[in-house]
């Protein structure tokens, strides 16, 4: 009982919350609510949840969560509920997928591709007495954006091409979610144009670094670039730790990749070489910057209006 009961009402919180803020509007456009951040953010990463293990009941309300969040938006499910049984994982585990279709009668029949990964490994060794390894960072940070993402394409129905909203599970398996998923839309010849992921956006990179954002496999496609020209600064930048680590190959962006050969990248503003709780329980809420992640959302939102609504496929792989 003491599960559900959080459960409704970290819910209950959200819509309330999803109403006074995240739908609020700035003089010049949409606002983005770190309240709505806190709140989804803070519920992700609660001790209740003990890391969303995949095949758990912690994760299992995080699904729950996931899907009231599509509820609320009305974005309706991609298939014929919002969960996507995983086929290569030993446990039930599901993705949770949104569909808002575009509204060009022409473009909406390309798709673009909008993720995360919500699991994260559950308990583990105790580190100071706590053994809840939280996942704040990784990822209910990159799950709390792309939540973001619906509440904004919900409320304005900008979209031109028709985007697939992806909560993926297992992903610290090895991918697995996403693995599934592509091969199961490729099979079904779905026209994926772009695939953009959001893996660990807590906190923001050291300051002295000329970028508010990496971007994995940055020299695959000119998806970069693009983005630098729209924003009119230097928004992406290139992160060697990125490609001594082969992240490219590390997040839920690859399978994507592998399975459409489309340019699929994720996104982060983690350094990595000073972030010290990556797969610690010290990745908690306490440690992530709230006002940051708005502010990134803030800025990506026309990033993400420009690359899916562009007349043509401006975002190409390079050779």
């Amino acid at each position: 009982m003491k599960r559900i009961s959080f459960f409704f009402f970290s819910v209950l919180l959200t819509l309330v919350v999803g109403c006074a803020g995240s739908h609020t509007k700035k003089e010049n456009g949409y606002k983005v609510s770190e309240e709505s951040i806190a709140t989804t953010l803070k519920f992700l990463t609660s001790d209740e949840l003990k890391g969303r293990d995949p095949g758990t009941e912690g994760i299992e309300e995080a699904a729950k969560y996931l899907e009231e969040v599509f509820v609320k938006n009305s974005i309706k499910p991609y298939f014929i509920t919002y969960r996507d049984t995983l086929s290569n994982f030993s446990k039930p585990a599901y993705n949770i997928v949104g569909y808002l279709e575009g509204n060009d009668p022409k473009l909406k029949n390309e798709v673009v591709v909008v993720g995360a990964h919500y699991d994260h490994v559950g308990i583990g060794k105790a580190v100071a007495g706590d053994s809840i390894y939280n996942g704040a960072d990784d990822n209910a940070s990159g799950t709390t954006a792309v939540t973001e993402f619906v509440n904004y394409y919900a409320k304005e129905k900008t979209n031109k091409r028709s985007i697939l909203f992806c909560f993926f599970s297992a992903e610290e398996k090895g991918l697995l979610g996403s693995k599934h998923l592509a091969a199961k839309l490729k099979q079904a010849n779905m026209n994926v144009y772009l695939m953009l992921n959001y893996e660990m956006i807590g906190v923001p990179m050291p300051a002295g670094k000329d970028m508010v954002a990496f971007m994995t496999g940055y020299g695959k496609s000119n998806l970069a670039e693009k983005i630098n020209e729209y924003s009119g600064k230097k928004f992406i930048g290139y992160y060697d730790f990125a490609i001594k680590y082969q992240l490219f190959r590390a997040s839920d962006n690859y399978p994507f990749y592998t399975e459409f050969n489309i340019p699929a990248h994720t996104f982060s503003t983690t350094d990595m070489e000073s972030f010290h709780y990556y797969h610690q329980p010290g990745d908690e809420f306490d440690e992530m910057d709230t006002a940051h992640m708005a502010d990134f959302i803030q800025q990506m939102i026309p990033i993400t209006e420009k690359l899916i609504n562009a007349e043509t496929k401006e975002i190409v792989l390079k050779d």
